[in-house]
């Protein structure tokens, strides 16, 4: 399948809402949200954000993704990442991560990328080093429940 990506439309929202699976998953994609996640939650979230993104192959929106911080030639932080269940385990978060660091690099002149991934989150713990990031700090966050769980920042210098 051949992927391509672009800005997120106003139409992309409903179906990007579905993605979770969860209120795990939701908590991984989007901390602060409740399940399920409505397009009012992500069509306010992508208000305050920069450089909100999809993925797409043979026409359907396969992930979502942008920056909660875009620092001009400073810092974009990756934030609400997240990828179709059926697209899953395709190359798609790949792909994502990619374009969104060339995006920092082309649009934001940024001189590094962060994304910080919460413990319980294995496929994006195995993923972001094998994309050049390395950890730098693991910080206690409150989870769904009340439960402690740790956030895993990590960063790629571009």
């Amino acid at each position: 399948m051949q992927l391509t990506h672009r800005p997120v439309q106003p139409h992309d929202i409903a179906a990007i809402c579905c993605f979770p699976q969860g209120p795990d998953e939701l908590f991984y994609m989007f901390p602060k949200a409740r399940y399920p996640l409505t397009p009012a939650q992500l069509s306010e979230a992508i208000a305050q954000r920069n450089g909100s993104t999809v993925v797409e192959g043979d026409g359907t929106v396969l992930a979502f993704a942008n920056f909660y911080k875009a620092e001009h030639g400073g810092v974009c932080a990756l934030g609400n990442v997240v990828v179709a269940p059926a697209a899953r385990g395709h190359g798609v978060a790949r792909y994502l991560v990619q374009s969104m660091i060339e995006l920092a690099r082309r649009q934001f002149e940024a001189r590094e990328v962060q994304v910080s991934c919460f413990n319980s989150n294995t496929a994006g713990l195995l993923l972001y080093p094998q994309l050049g990031f390395e950890p730098f700090a693991i910080v206690e966050r409150e989870g769904p429940g009340n439960t402690r769980v740790a956030l895993v920042q990590m960063k790629q210098a571009l």
